[in-house]
């Protein structure tokens, strides 16, 4: 049976740590414990944002992607053309690039899904409708997005 293609942004990994948020917490250690049952990447843009963190959180983060043998997508030209289109149409305020660059990885990569816990920009109605909309329009499908919670048994 096919695994999901699953693509995870910076969030879920923090929240994985997130004592001040214990439920969501909860639910991405549950996550975390069926993982195998996906097929789950990352890109070098969560690499980045990691890196931007104190030591400590970029340590403990770090565990986890070394624990995992996750792919690593890259912005790519593909992506970064898509994330503009995102961008241009207002479905991701300018000032938050690297949201629209973690949708368009994953949708130039043929990701089934976004995970994510962003629920300002990213895990949300109006994103969702429009990234689909964008997508289709560039020719590529549309790709669902969802909170780790939604995805576990």
């Amino acid at each position: 049976m096919h695994k999901l293609k699953l693509y995870l942004d910076t969030t879920v990994l923090n929240f994985a740590f997130a004592d001040d948020a214990p439920k969501e917490m909860e639910d991405t250690l549950k996550f975390f414990k069926q993982i195998d049952r996906f097929e789950v990447s990352i890109s070098d843009i969560v690499l980045d944002e990691i890196e931007r963190c104190p030591a400590l959180k970029r340590g403990r983060l770090m565990e986890i992607i070394t624990r995992h043998d996750w792919e690593i997508l890259e912005l790519d030209q593909a992506a970064r053309k898509l994330a503009e289109h995102y961008l241009s149409a207002g479905v991701i305020p300018q000032k938050y690039r690297d949201d629209a660059y973690h949708i368009a990885i994953a949708t130039v990569n043929d990701q089934d899904a976004i995970l994510s816990w962003n629920f300002e920009h990213i895990v949300k109605m109006k994103t969702k409708r429009e990234v689909v909309a964008i997508n289709l329009l560039e020719g590529y499908r549309g790709i669902d997005i969802y909170t780790p919670k939604e995805v576990v048994d």
